[in-house]
């Protein structure tokens, strides 16, 4: 097998590392070495610059924005961003929400929605999961009842509480599982909505996590109506919308090309941060197997990753190889916050400010935040459909089980 780029590939590296280079916000760069709080400007900020280039969607096809590039410009796109550690671009619209809409929306909705997701215009977020229903989203409560508006518009008047749902506080729109018929088979009576988070009866209470960060939130619907021309696919269909949106999530969870960076930043800690013997941390011998073990099963990762996106290519969607993708891809991020605490130590600690108190991070910068990064990795494993869930699925449609 030849590893080796082509030259082509390798010029176009060098276009997307130069435009990188000269095009990365200085202001947003400044904020993420600092480990300042994001704004919704900010996310948008490197979104926006990407989508003047016509950069912003490389998946998607070309006649909604795509850039036709092969599978591995692609790669070697995802690996040049998580070099130069640029804040990626939020996944709910362009990867999770998009593939949905030209696979099942009409053109309508398509014309209405892609464009603004493209452009980073529109901020979605994802209205899944619920107190009672998180792997097991099937048994999900909230209601859509069809009703006439008084304009004579049919409409779903939607009552239920969606939890975890990350960065709601920005967003513009949700795309929503609701139940639509309650004496059907769970899985058989669910529909896919799109709400205007703005729409009377919506409301956005924070979840403040374990080292004061506000990232997700619980979203509360009362009687919140939603034009029927809002509905994506059938009534009672909505569950083919949601597997295929999983699969997408699932397949961007893995995060291979940040992973490789951040088993870089390691190295470079643990090469200065001294071991107990007085050498370097890197030294350590058993310090060193985990770090090789870990380095093993990467690139073994990367592998998959490629084979999925030659698959995807060829035209073929994502498939059982995303549940592949995001076990190992999420144990392997979890991996390395471990990796990156251990080599932390006791500057490793959260950053207390985020909870009230007057004091931040201490000691040497590489450990600010570590033990944040580290409590938050622990989720991973479990959002997307829990690790459990897609061993269940590899049994079921690759083993046959």
């Amino acid at each position: 097998m030849d590893l080796d780029f082509a030259p082509e590939d390798e010029t176009f590296r060098q276009e997307v590392r130069a435009f990188i280079a000269q095009n990365y916000p200085k202001a947003l760069r400044d904020k993420q070495d600092k480990g300042e709080e994001m704004t919704k400007e900010d996310y948008f900020s490197w979104h926006r610059i990407l989508a003047k280039k016509g950069w912003a969607t490389p998946s998607w096809p070309k006649e909604w924005g795509g850039t036709d590039w092969t599978p591995t410009q692609r790669y070697i796109w995802s690996e040049e961003n998580a070099r130069a550690d640029t804040l990626a671009i939020l996944p709910f619209g362009v990867s999770m929400l998009a593939p949905v809409l030209w696979t099942f929306g009409t053109e309508e909705q398509k014309a209405r929605f892609l464009p603004g997701i493209r452009d980073g215009q529109v901020w979605w977020c994802q209205g899944y999961s619920e107190p009672g229903a998180g792997s097991d989203l099937a048994s999900l409560k909230t209601r859509a009842e069809r009703i006439t508006g008084d304009d004579g518009k049919e409409y779903y008047l939607v009552n239920g509480q969606k939890t975890w749902t990350t960065l709601g506080q920005f967003a513009d729109w949700g795309f929503f599982l609701v139940r639509t018929d309650p004496d059907s088979k769970p899985q058989a009576g669910i529909s896919f909505l799109l709400i205007d988070m703005k729409t009377p009866g919506i409301t956005v209470r924070p979840i403040i996590t374990l080292e004061g960060g506000h990232e997700v939130n619980d979203v509360f619907l009362d009687n919140v109506k939603v034009p029927v021309e809002n509905r994506i696919f059938h009534e009672n269909q909505g569950w083919t919308c949601a597997k295929a949106l999983l699969a997408h999530e699932r397949s961007g969870i893995a995060g291979v090309a940040r992973s490789k960076r951040n088993l870089e930043r390691l190295r470079e800690v643990a090469r200065t941060e001294p071991a107990d013997d007085g050498g370097k941390l890197l030294s350590d011998p058993f310090f060193k197997r985990k770090v090789a073990e870990l380095e093993i099963d990467l690139t073994a990762l990367e592998f998959t990753e490629l084979r999925t996106l030659a698959g995807e290519s060829s035209g073929k969607g994502p498939g059982p190889e995303s549940s592949i993708l995001k076990i190992k891809g999420t144990e392997i991020q979890q991996r390395l916050t471990e990796l990156a605490l251990e080599a932390a130590g006791h500057y490793g600690a959260p950053n207390l400010r985020g909870l009230g108190h007057n004091f931040g991070p201490v000691g040497p910068e590489e450990a600010h935040g570590v033990a944040g990064a580290y409590f938050n990795t622990r989720k991973t494993s479990i959002y997307g459909g829990s690790n459990e869930i897609q061993r269940n699925i590899i049994a079921k449609m690759v083993l046959g089980l």
